[in-house]
């Protein structure tokens, strides 16, 4: 399911003048130091963890970590559900943003593999 228009404008405040929001998705993070919800946000400049509240994965307090833009977020792992390593730190996610992924990935690094826009005028 889509991150919300609400989760966005949430990651939007934090992160103040990184560009245009390209892609959101929540991340479980594993392993030491513990386990905590993230949202990973790519924008036109960077890539951004942000940690989130304890008990509200959809409201992001802090930027944990940024990467440049062109970090790669593949290969996607699969451990008991599809995991991605950022940094030092994975990210295991929930199979339905596998695709958010590849694209954020397809996007810097094989822009011929995207479709075209079907509405460019707008």
């Amino acid at each position: 399911m889509p991150v919300s228009s609400t989760v966005r404008d949430r990651c939007r405040t934090l992160l103040g003048d990184q560009g245009e929001i390209r892609y959101v998705f929540p991340a479980l993070s594993l392993g030491p130091p513990g386990t905590g919800n993230f949202l990973i946000v790519v924008t036109d400049t960077a890539i951004s963890v942000l940690a989130t509240r304890m008990l509200r994965s959809d409201r992001p307090v802090s930027v944990h970590a940024t990467f440049p833009r062109h970090t790669r977020l593949g290969p996607i792992m699969q451990g008991s559900g599809p995991v991605i390593e950022l940094g030092v730190m994975a990210f295991e996610f929930e199979e339905e943003y596998a695709a958010v992924v590849a694209a954020a990935d397809a996007e810097i690094f094989a822009p011929e593999t995207l479709p075209p826009d079907p509405l460019p005028d707008l």
